[in-house]
């Protein structure tokens, strides 16, 4: 187990060193010196000059690689020319509700899909599985985009019983919570009852019945447990996802995580702030797989002898 926790840690620092490349790269291959978009329109080409040597673009690459690979040690990530602060500061500020929102929506999608695939799963072919997969097919069908306007329009326009924008309490959730949890437990529900259905229909399983172990006891103890390795594995990918920011939900909602800060970046051209965050999406996602193997493996202890 722990020769795989180790190999699964040094797995993850290199996708997250190949990521520090790509986004270092991608700033250097932007139109336009990041020196430019620090200074004022009409600033001139020797302070132009003048900046980049402050900021080091002026030495080689392999020497500003390395400036780059030490300030991320130190946690700096550059400033942003949109906001004039620190890239870190800015984006900390706004995590916290992209934190918020992405653990309410994985909470409401297992609540809703767990037992609904699982149910699903172990009554094949009866009303309720028809239901699970019509419930799964209609919102991976859906797009976000346009449920969260739907929702928008109906509670909020019609109804008038929700907000429709901003970032606050719980009622300001509910909308932005919905849009993204129900596509995820419709994915959800799917691998669940695959998973249910899969795992039903092994030897091992029948080998419990003729022991004459209950039902409820062969679902719960058994199938579940081999059955949550795909749910977990789809529950980490969501999250990783949710924590690197919805664009499209966050921006349609206007809710301050960094999701909108990212969409606000692009169109002002912020080069410094889109790569901080491709950083910090990276990082997320990656320590949540980390995570996730880590979870899978004790759930499946044959996983860490691959």
């Amino acid at each position: 187990m722990l020769r795989f926790v180790i190999r699964r840690f040094f797995q993850s620092l290199i996708v997250l060193f190949m990521v520090c490349i790509v986004a270092f790269a991608l700033v250097r291959m932007a139109p336009g010196s990041p020196a430019r978009l620090l200074l004022p329109d009409m600033a001139t080409e020797e302070q132009i000059a003048l900046m980049e040597q402050q900021l080091g673009l002026d030495k080689p690459l392999i020497v500003q690689f390395a400036n780059y690979m030490g300030n991320l040690f130190k946690g700096d990530l550059g400033m942003s020319s949109a906001y004039n602060l620190p890239a870190a500061s800015v984006i900390f500020g706004r995590f916290p509700y992209t934190v918020r929102l992405a653990l309410s929506v994985i909470v409401f999608g297992c609540i809703l899909a767990i037992p609904l695939g699982i149910v699903a799963g172990v009554n094949r072919g009866k009303p309720i599985d028809f239901f699970s997969v019509l419930f799964a097919l209609l919102g991976q069908a859906m797009s976000p985009l346009w449920l969260g306007v739907m929702l928008i329009y109906i509670f909020a326009v019609k109804l008038n019983v929700l907000p429709a924008l901003g970032t606050g309490g719980i009622r300001f959730l509910i909308l932005p919570v919905i849009t993204l949890g129900y596509p995820m437990a419709a994915s959800l529900t799917r691998v669940a009852r695959s998973g249910m259905v899969d795992t039903l229909s092994e030897d091992y399983i029948t080998s419990t019945y003729a022991k004459g172990i209950s039902r409820f006891e062969v679902y719960t103890k058994y199938a579940f447990r081999n059955a949550l390795i795909p749910v977990s594995t789809m529950i980490g990918l969501n999250l990783g996802h949710y924590l690197g920011g919805s664009v499209v939900s966050e921006t349609v909602f206007s809710y301050s995580g960094i999701g909108q800060l990212l969409s606000q970046s692009v169109g002002m051209r912020d080069y410094i702030m889109v790569q901080a965050l491709m950083l910090i999406s990276a990082f997320m996602f990656t320590f949540i797989n980390f995570v996730v193997d880590i979870i899978n493996s004790f759930i499946d202890p044959r996983l860490s002898l691959e």
